[in-house]
Parts: structure tokens; C-alpha cells; sequence
């Protein structure tokens, strides 16, 4: 029996182009750039958050945690820290979430979500 050869990989391909900052693309309190989310989020935020939840592909009622927020801020390169993102959900929950679901509306659009 021939025994098949094999492709030893002895280094790992490395992905080396420097990701540029990203943004919001609104503001936090920016509510009424998207009335329809401003109103889901005011009147039925619990829809809202699974709203968000569902378009990151995660568990229902994931979409207000810091987690969640942090690993959207993360995979955007959009400046901030942990700390920045509690703050916002712990003072600002309906506002943080909006602004999320806003995000993903807008980016969704430009074909980058």
C-alpha cells in the first residue's frame, strides 16, 4: 500500500493588513434618525432586543448585554472599552440598544454587516 504524502504546514498564515478605526455610524442619543427603532425601543424593548440578538446570529435577550455590544464594537474596530459599554447599557439601556439596532440597520445597507 502507498501511503499518501502529506503537506506539513510549519507556519501559519498570517493576516497582516492593519484594520482602520471604525465608528458609529449614530450617535448614542441620535433616537430620532430612525423613528420606527426609536419607538420599538421605547414602547417594546424586549422585541428590540431580540431584534438584535437575532441579526448577530445569538440567544434572544442577549442583544442588551455588554457582551453583546462589546463584540459588535470589536468586530467594527469601533473605539471604546468594557467599561464605555456598561456604562451605556447600565444608564442608558432603551438608547444603548437603539443605537445598536441602528448600527446593524445602516451597515446592512451598505452591504458591511
Amino acid at each position: 500500500l502507498a501511503m499518501a504524502s502529506q503537506t506539513v504546514i510549519t507556519v501559519q498564515p498570517q493576516f497582516s493588513a492593519a484594520q482602520q478605526p471604525g465608528e458609529w455610524q449614530t450617535g448614542l442619543l441620535d433616537c430620532c434618525s430612525d423613528c420606527g427603532v426609536c419607538l420599538c425601543g421605547t414602547f417594546c424593548l424586549l422585541c428590540l432586543d431580540c431584534q438584535v440578538a437575532r441579526d448577530m446570529d445569538e440567544c434572544c435577550l442577549c442583544g442588551s448585554s455588554v457582551a453583546m455590544r462589546t463584540l459588535y464594537r470589536t468586530k467594527y474596530n469601533i473605539p471604546g472599552s468594557i467599561l464605555e459599554d456598561f456604562c451605556a447599557l447600565w444608564w442608558c439601556t432603551p438608547c444603548s440598544l437603539c443605537q445598536l439596532k441602528r448600527d446593524i440597520n445602516r451597515r446592512r445597507e451598505l452591504g458591511i454587516f
